[in-house]
């Protein structure tokens, strides 16, 4: 069980890698993964955004609100690559979709308790309303169609 596991990490971090680096070329050129534009306010704080040795306690350099995001992102990255690694192309992107939209829940739960502006609090709870129905579709299609 260990073996698998190691063998499973060794896997995820190697698709993460060939993924950023897919991601970073397709944006270079201007398509593909990645190909989206970040404004320049949501990169202005990346200077200090803890390395990959610290994202296991992430409390312990970011501030509450920070913490709490990373946290709803972390929180189902192992389930997510789990997800993917299905044989069927369709059941591998349902099982993925489903950590993913929780991901945004857990986000949008983090702007609902530290967030301040009406505007994003209502598309935060937007984007739980609408990622739940998702989560849900997605787990029904699995039920009748995944074998």
């Amino acid at each position: 069980m260990k073996t698998l596991r190691s063998t499973a990490l060794a896997l995820a971090a190697t698709l993460a890698i060939f993924g950023i680096a897919y991601a970073q070329d397709a944006a270079a050129q201007g398509h593909g993964m990645g190909a989206a534009t970040m404004p320049e306010a949501c990169t202005a704080g990346a200077s200090g955004m803890p390395g990959h040795d610290t994202m296991d306690a992430p409390e312990a350099n970011l501030s509450e609100h920070q913490a709490a995001m990373t946290q709803g992102m972390l929180a189902t990255t192992d389930q997510m690559m789990q997800g993917v690694m299905a044989d069927d192309p369709d059941v591998a992107f349902a099982c993925g979709m489903i950590p993913h939209h929780q991901a945004a829940i857990n986000m949008a739960e983090a702007e609902l308790k530290f967030g301040d502006d009406p505007d994003m609090k209502a598309m935060a709870q937007g984007i739980i309303d609408a990622q739940t129905a998702e989560i849900e579709q997605l787990a029904t299609w699995i039920e009748e169609n995944a074998q």
